[in-house]
């Protein structure tokens, strides 16, 4: 009888797990898209245009030809980002070019206002050439406040953004790199800190080496992880000095090769269930499973073992298996189950945060303050199956902005100087008009009632 009602709690399980993608192809055609541009100036009659365009706009114009920071005070460009994207690396299906990205890029653009009450636009490029994209950005740069880099595969995306960071004057971010980094390293200390481990001294393994996880390698290892009880694993294994292949197009695959020589010091070989052998967290980053782990390998690691199987759409292990399988926190890139380790809890916050001070760059010490503010965000509500808040829990949003944004000034970056109680009052101004202005367009019927799904 137990074994039957297990049966049937995993058929519902699975039928939950499915559920949104059935809802989505229900529901994208109805609204034919998720964003669209609306007025924030009044129009009270029609002399009104001769004040927001000609003749009256000659004004402003001048006013920023003559002092160009001036645009950020006669336009929107202090709240806009642009989300990049060139279709190559979209969340788990890969290399579907920049059209079939776009849903994606909408879906960016409606969490950035819903979240942080900050104006985003999808901006999809027909090429793969990472020159023609860094070209297009830096000739963009001018209209934005920042951009958003998205769904760009590797290893160009690592020059793409380091060479825009490097070259323009506003924020470039990659959310794939920086966003799902700074997320995955709140989840880390709060799971560490449930468990009752050091970072100094816990075994990690990372599953995937594409963007998300070399970025999340950076800022885990910045933290005090110890890269040498660090083992890393792409398609073909084990990183380590053995890897031959990589050795030989390390100028192309810089990052992957640096981990070989500062990761694995038992320098062990062999591919994932080697890797997860005795391992304290698993942070996988990888393929869509639910199979690239296998649930025996996860009884194979410590006692009161972590996994991050944060793949989307699919996570590399159902939550179920791994929790029956010996794993004492699961986590997953997804909202309908607990535990959700999405940067979607990162970006509306950080961006709105350096925004507001004006900042020039989004710097690894920014995620830092981002990813402490959305640790402790949970207070004491931490437990195994709340790791982090939800993104329901919008104040989450202006203290992350707050942190970031006093981070920035702290190390130079910032344009403009504010308080702490500044920049937390604005953000969550911001942040609560753009929710408000929604429920009320839902209810006046702007925004028309979904369908019963």
């Amino acid at each position: 009888m137990l074994k039957q009602d297990q049966d049937v709690n995993i058929e519902e399980l699975l039928a939950k797990a499915q559920k949104p993608s059935a809802d989505a192809m229900k529901l994208h055609p109805f609204y034919r898209g998720k964003v669209e541009t609306a007025l924030k100036c009044s129009v009270e009659d029609f002399n009104d245009f001769a004040v927001w365009y000609t003749p009256g706009v000659a004004a402003p114009c001048r006013a920023i030809a003559e002092d160009p920071e001036a645009v950020y005070e006669h336009t929107n460009k202090w709240n806009t980002v642009a989300v990049v994207s060139d279709g190559t690396r979209v969340l788990g299906l890969g290399d579907i070019g920049p059209k079939a990205g776009l849903p994606v890029m909408e879906g960016k653009a409606l969490l950035y206002k819903y979240l942080g009450g900050v104006d985003a636009i999808p901006i999809m490029v027909d090429t793969k050439d990472p020159d023609k994209l860094i070209e297009t950005v830096m000739m963009l740069q001018p209209g934005w406040g920042g951009v958003n880099l998205e769904d760009i595969s590797q290893p160009k995306c690592f020059r793409i953004l380091d060479t825009l960071r490097r070259e323009a004057e506003i924020p470039i971010w990659h959310d794939d790199q920086q966003g799902t980094a700074t997320v995955t390293l709140a989840g880390l200390m709060n799971a560490l800190k449930l468990v009752n481990k050091k970072k100094e001294d816990v075994k990690v393994v990372f599953i995937g080496c594409g963007a998300a996880n070399v970025a999340c390698t950076r800022l885990i290892f910045g933290w005090g992880v110890d890269p040498i009880n660090s083992i890393m694993v792409d398609s073909r294994g084990i990183l380590g000095p053995h890897r031959k292949d990589l050795e030989k197009r390390k100028h192309e695959y810089m990052d992957k090769w640096h981990l070989c020589q500062t990761t694995n010091g038992e320098l062990r070989q062999g591919g994932i269930p080697e890797a997860m052998e005795g391992a304290d967290v698993v942070i996988a980053l990888s393929k869509p499973g639910p199979c690239t782990i296998e649930p025996e390998w996860v009884s194979r690691m410590s006692k009161d073992a972590i996994v991050f199987a944060c793949a989307n759409p699919v996570p590399e292990i159902w939550p179920w298996e791994a929790k029956a399988n010996g794993a004492r926190i699961i986590a997953t890139g997804r909202s309908d189950f607990p535990n959700q380790v999405n940067n979607s809890l990162g970006f509306p916050g950080i961006f709105r945060g350096a925004l507001d001070v004006r900042a020039s760059t989004i710097t690894d010490g920014m995620c830092f303050a981002a990813a402490q503010a959305l640790a402790d965000q949970i207070g004491d509500r931490l437990d195994d199956e709340h790791l982090l808040p939800n993104m329901d829990e919008w104040e989450l949003f202006p203290r992350e902005a707050a942190a970031v944004g006093m981070k920035a000034q702290e190390e130079g970056v910032a344009r403009l100087t504010k308080s702490y109680d500044e920049l937390y009052t604005h953000a969550t101004n911001i942040i609560g008009r753009s929710r408000n202005l929604t429920k009320m367009m839902m209810s006046e019927g702007y925004i028309a009632k979904r369908p019963e799904v």
